[in-house]
């Protein structure tokens, strides 16, 4: 039987860290989507420079663990004159790992896309940039929804991480919480009670948009 007096004598830090991990789910949610179009566009033009840094980004940041990314901005920046706190390192570190993710799905979808579209635009006398944003993007990113959903879903479980670098969100919250009343198990349970409130209503809205977009066409 879960023990109730914990979740209501510490509501407010529970609160605390719930608005907090909505706050950067939020911020990583926007960062990670515009930064991974732009690189997913990058990786597709036809410069092969931005080809190659765009590979680069993709391949570094998809291949090493959250954790890590997220220590170099805590600890390492710094040494660089750069002194970030726990939730700016860890919500640039969060965004930039899910960005790399998010443009391969967005890649994915553009390539997807029937060539004759980016022909067709061409031909009309749109811009390369022009077709990739009026023409091609929108219909990508429909085709993604589901891939880019589940991805966002995924950074709302990983803002968890934050907690290693007092990034004050949940899981912090709960770990103080824990160290305070030297309850594990039901101070947990209520944690994952607070995350399945962010996660399930972004996934209802995921399949939502998801069945719009497709009477749309």
């Amino acid at each position: 039987m879960l023990d109730f007096s914990i979740l209501i004598n510490y509501f407010d830090m529970y609160w605390n860290g719930f608005k907090v991990t909505l706050l950067i789910s939020f911020i990583a949610l926007i960062g990670s989507f515009f930064i991974g179009a732009i690189v997913a566009v990058m990786r597709i033009v036809p410069i092969a420079p931005l080809r190659w840094i765009a590979i680069a980004y993709v391949e570094f940041f998809r291949n090493i663990p959250l954790l890590v990314i997220v220590f170099f901005f805590y600890i390492a920046t710094p040494s660089l004159g750069l002194q970030l706190s726990g939730f700016t390192a860890g919500t640039i570190g969060l965004t930039i790992y899910t960005s790399a993710f998010i443009a391969e799905a967005i890649r994915s979808g553009i390539l997807s896309v029937p060539t004759g579209q980016m022909e067709a635009a061409r031909s009309s006398g749109l811009k390369y940039g022009q077709t990739m944003r009026m023409v091609i993007l929108p219909q990508a990113i429909k085709i993604v929804v589901p891939p880019i959903g589940n991805q966002f879903i995924n950074l709302v479980k990983n803002s968890s991480i934050l907690a290693l670098i007092a990034g004050t969100e949940l899981m912090y919250q709960a770990d103080l919480i824990s160290a305070k009343t030297y309850v594990v198990f039901d101070v947990y349970i209520f944690v994952a009670l607070f995350y399945l409130i962010i996660t399930i209503p972004l996934s209802f809205g995921v399949s939502y948009l998801e069945k719009r977009l497709a009477n749309s066409h």
